[in-house]
């Protein structure tokens, strides 16, 4: 039911799909996040438009609310969000952990107070796994520890507790029709990091996810993992990048073998009114819009892109209309979409490699290419 085949490849980067019960995913694929069963500002209508083919929502914040029994009485994610694709749901572990000041770590689990109204609560690997059953997402993830890649010394102990809590995951896991993903950690720590990998490709996941990055480091420490541990991941699994989605750093990451990507990103920088663009950003504040008549990207043909001027959506950002950050999410979920799959094509025709400096170079914004 999840069988992984890889269709081509140029270099390290892989061209695949993988078979879910909600539809086929060719790889490389780039997840929008839905926190709340939701892409902000975006129907799941305009995301099929879009080309999204994937949605990622939140196990911590659907556990709280409206709760993940409700889901499931209501026929779970899918049914509940009108997403007849697959989705994919994390284990609740960044949220949590995220909660420094009220939240408390040990062996079994963590204790943490709700940022909703500071009630007590209680993960554990077999609550995670339960909460994500009942949500019925098409992939699901084993519950991890993030540390703080700047702590050092507490990484390695981070890492064996997600060790421990990766194999509790996998006990606790009865769904066929679901995919669990073990969650690799160590931080920026190159040796911990193989530790790791080796660690998670050795047990029966389905796929494997790289975990605790893009959450401090810089973009070549970041870098430098994803290099370091390719050659430690088995080829025939998918491989998911956590939390990452600026353009260079999926053309960096499809480089070095990830298939899997997802971000807040695109919607976050929407509704600050900056937009994706082959350049660079663009700050939609810029009074030099104002009169400007051209479409947010000349070279892009989304539904925003083909009907406003960039001073009609200046215009929505200046009068605080809710429509302004609906239109550059989807000009801006729309160009990561259309930038994997032109990936995708290159990498079957067997020239991604030598179009990356290329690339990278469009798409700007201090883009670069792995430890150059």
């Amino acid at each position: 039911m999840f069988e992984f085949e890889v269709k081509a490849e140029n270099n390290l980067a892989r061209a695949g799909i993988f078979h879910t019960p909600h539809g086929d995913l060719n790889t490389p694929v780039f997840a929008p996040v839905g926190t709340q069963a939701t892409v902000k500002g975006v129907t799941p209508a305009q995301l099929k438009e879009i080309g999204a083919t994937l949605l990622l929502s939140n196990t911590y914040h659907l556990y709280l609310r409206p709760g993940d029994k409700l889901i499931s009485n209501m026929g779970g994610l899918h049914s509940f969000m009108q997403w007849p694709n697959p989705i994919l749901t994390d284990s609740g572990g960044y949220q949590v952990f995220s909660l420094s000041k009220t939240r408390k770590i040990d062996d079994e689990g963590v204790t943490f107070k709700s940022h909703i109204d500071g009630s007590t609560h209680r993960f554990n690997p077999e609550i995670s796994i339960q909460i994500q059953e009942n949500l019925g997402a098409d992939i699901i993830m084993a519950f991890d520890e993030c540390a703080d890649p700047n702590n050092i010394e507490y990484i390695q102990t981070a890492m064996q507790r997600t060790h421990a809590w990766a194999e509790r995951s996998l006990k606790a896991h009865s769904r066929t029709d679901q995919a669990l993903f073990g969650i690799i950690q160590g931080g920026v720590d190159l040796k911990l990091r193989v530790e790791s990998t080796r660690f998670i490709a050795s047990m029966p996941f389905s796929g494997i996810a790289i975990g605790g990055l893009s959450v401090g480091e810089t973009k070549q420490e970041m870098y430098n993992v994803l290099e370091t541990i390719n050659s430690h991941l088995p080829v025939n699994k998918p491989r998911y990048l956590m939390g990452v989605g600026t353009p260079e750093d999926l053309i960096n990451g499809i480089a070095n073998g990830i298939d899997i990507f997802d971000c807040v990103l695109p919607t976050r920088l929407a509704r600050h009114h900056s937009a994706f663009s082959r350049g660079g950003r663009i700050n939609m504040m810029n009074a030099g819009f104002a009169t400007d008549q051209n479409p947010l990207d000349t070279e892009c043909d989304c539904y925003t892109c083909r009907t406003f001027t960039r001073a009609y959506l200046r215009h929505l950002i200046v009068a605080k209309e809710l429509l302004a950050g609906t239109l550059l999410s989807i000009h801006n979920l729309f160009a990561l979409t259309k930038l994997v799959k032109e990936i995708r094509k290159m990498i079957i025709a067997g020239n991604f490699d030598e179009n990356i400096p290329n690339l990278l170079d469009i798409w700007g914004h201090n883009a670069r290419r792995l430890n150059s």
